[in-house]
């Protein structure tokens, strides 16, 4: 239902107001969920008219002209009654057309789609002049249809969404530090077991030492023996071909090295767990990058079950001074997605080849891991007032992470690109999503990914060298 003016019973419709559902505001509301009025005229009512509408609706904050059921604009109530209330304005304007009013009253009018969201509405709002500022705005439907809504209306509901937005972001800033504190706990407890784990690790790796040796003597004793006594006794032959002599002298070098190989491998697990549960303190220091990633490899190892390959080309990096607690976070988030893809194409593809559907060749799983010190040119303004830039080298440590997987398609990599942004009012933030903020904003760092289907996905994280 469109109000308008019915020139052939020279009378105007009554204004329809068009109640919003401002009970079930969110971030994303429309202004087509907001209350909105009906109300055209055309150019050729009366002024008279129209100020008696205005004056028996004192809430409507204008009408939108038309000419012949065509859009042409909007006159707001403040508008035309400045006109009326000038020294003879009435006199002059009371019995003149709309359209003559009208052309002296033109401004710049905000017309927006009804697909706007409030938020955006109002910021467009804000950047009109002061003068401005409170005329209505147009708001254009999809079947070519305007209305009008009043700016104290989007100012209410544009306030009432800003208070939604600062409750969940306070809510998620404690949900945040509630979840920063059972991590900061977690790591402590890890640690400790960690700690106690390692002690009887080095008890045993301290006590290997003395044990093979213990061993290599009484084996120099024995034989010594045998050269010395020219003949043993039948107990003694008995006993050895009873304890299969020969295979107890070769074998228990072998369980020595393979005790002390254990012994190793379960000591370097635990420094990585260790490593890994670092809780950094306020300032950064310098660290050692490529221990920090060898220390993730080694903890994700488990998940590979032999299937997936991890390939390191290291350059020559220098100490970099980072938060090392967090940067293995970011490493083990990274891995874990690739892991998490390759793994999945395994076995669709080991699905596949059963089934009879496969067509591509099997390629072994792999992830390759390159590090370098890279220069990169940056722009800089010599100063704010002038045109000219120079340009200026930027050392950055690079670390790449890239996989052989079959890509992730658009739709997909475009979702994890906009959770990146700061703007992001996901409820659950993502593993990616937090690593990235670790990298740019904690670190001053950049992130990138990239992927196409069919050529694998590769993680790019820049660290700027200081």
């Amino acid at each position: 239902m469109v109000s308008k003016f019915d020139s052939a019973n020279s009378q105007i419709i009554s204004p329809f107001l068009l109640e919003g559902n401002d009970g079930d505001l969110s971030l994303e509301s429309r202004l087509s969920e907001l209350s909105l009025y009906e109300f055209s005229i055309e150019t050729n009512c009366s002024t008279t008219e129209v100020a008696e509408v205005f004056e028996k609706h004192p809430l409507l904050p204008g009408a939108i002209v038309v000419e012949q059921g065509k859009y042409v604009g909007m006159i707001s109530r403040k508008r035309l009654l400045e006109f009326l209330i000038r020294p003879r304005g009435q006199e002059l304007f009371s019995q003149e057309p709309l359209g003559v009013i009208y052309s002296y009253t033109r401004i710049s009018i905000l017309l927006l789609p009804q697909a706007t969201s409030v938020l955006t509405a109002m910021q467009i709002a804000l950047k009109r002049s002061p003068d401005f500022f409170y005329e209505p705005i147009v708001v254009e439907g999809e079947d070519n249809t305007y209305r009008l809504l009043s700016m104290q209306e989007l100012s209410t509901v544009s306030w009432q969404i800003r208070g939604i937005e600062t409750q969940l972001r306070y809510e998620r800033s404690q949900a945040q530090m509630i979840q920063n504190d059972k991590m900061a706990n977690l790591g402590r407890l890890v640690d400790g077991v960690a700690h106690e784990i390692l002690d009887p690790v080095n008890f045993i790796w301290g006590n290997l030492t003395h044990v093979s040796n213990y061993t290599q003597d009484l084996m120099s004793l024995i034989a010594t023996y045998e050269q010395v006594c020219a003949s043993s006794s039948p107990l003694v032959e008995t006993l050895k071909q009873e304890i299969e002599f020969n295979f107890l002298e070769e074998d228990l070098v072998k369980a020595i090295a393979s005790i002390r190989t254990g012994a190793e491998r379960l000591k370097k697990l635990v420094s990585s767990l260790q490593n890994f549960c670092h809780i950094d303190e306020v300032y950064s220091k310098p660290a050692d990058l490529h221990a920090c990633i060898n220390n993730n490899i080694l903890l994700i190892n488990s998940r590979l079950k032999g299937e997936i390959e991890i390939t390191t080309k290291y350059g020559s990096l220098p100490p970099v001074y980072c938060f090392v607690g967090q940067l293995s976070q970011v490493f083990m988030n990274i891995l874990s997605h690739c892991v998490d893809m390759l793994l999945n194409e395994a076995v669709r593809q080991q699905f596949d080849t059963k089934s009879g559907n496969s067509t591509n060749v099997y390629t072994k799983p792999n992830i390759i891991i390159t590090t370098e010190v890279i220069s990169q040119k940056i722009d800089q303004h010599k100063d704010n007032h002038q045109k000219e830039v120079e340009e200026l080298d930027s050392r950055w440590v690079a670390i790449r992470i890239s996989d052989n997987s079959m890509g992730i398609p658009q739709d997909i990599l475009q979702q994890i690109t906009d959770s990146f942004s700061v703007d992001n009012r996901a409820d659950k933030e993502t593993s990616l999503a937090i690593s990235y903020r670790i990298v740019t904003a904690r670190h001053g760092g950049k992130f990138k990914l990239s992927s196409e289907i069919g050529f694998g996905t590769e993680f790019e994280i820049l660290l700027p060298l200081v």
